[in-house]
């Protein structure tokens, strides 16, 4: 098992100090800077707060030997395209136990024919979720996916995607799914 902390640190373009101060408690940055070197033994609970101060999974810390890895070989910007300077690696998609996955059939809003959305199962507090795409349950095994606009109590207030749509609401769902991640080929 290898520490993959400082590639996501970096891929995220975060400093030590940053994702010191997003730690709860905070710590600081030479406490990071040992837990993602090795100089430092890494816990479960420390493993943890970091994935949270990154806003990642634990399970994206760490590469098993059978996982392979992808090296960024070009930074692509509003300036144009650069070498990276320093070894940088691809985040790996992991999906957890708590995901869903979506896939587009045809293209609708900011997604496109072929584009697997994975989203993160949630229950009940729904205002973390304001203002972000979510797939929720419906009746007779349907589905919405729609930008959450307000809650209101118990009812969800979704827009969904598609030009000229009418807002939807749904009341108390038993559960609803953020999209966290786009898998797209291209």
């Amino acid at each position: 098992m290898i520490n993959s902390i400082r590639a996501v640190r970096r891929a995220k373009g975060l400093t030590l100090e940053e994702v010191a101060h997003r730690c709860d408690p905070p710590t600081t940055a030479q406490t990071i800077g040992r837990l993602e070197t090795g100089t430092r033994t890494l816990s479960l609970g420390w493993m943890n707060r970091i994935a949270a101060a990154l806003g990642v999974d634990a399970a994206e810390l760490v590469q098993l030997p059978q996982d392979t890895q992808l090296t960024i070989t070009a930074l692509l910007g509003a300036d144009g395209t650069q070498a990276p300077t320093r070894v940088e690696q691809a985040l790996t998609a992991r999906p957890g136990e708590d995901m869903v996955a979506v896939r587009v059939t045809s293209s609708i809003g900011d997604y496109r024919a072929g584009d697997e959305i994975w989203c993160r199962r949630i229950e009940g507090d729904w205002t973390n979720a304001l203002n972000r795409d979510l797939l929720v349950p419906r009746p007779a095994g349907r589905f919405i996916f729609a930008r959450l606009l307000n809650v209101d109590g118990e009812k969800l207030h979704l827009l969904p995607l598609g030009t000229g749509q009418r807002q939807q609401v749904v009341n108390n769902p038993p559960w609803a799914a953020i999209a966290v991640r786009l898998i797209r080929s291209l």
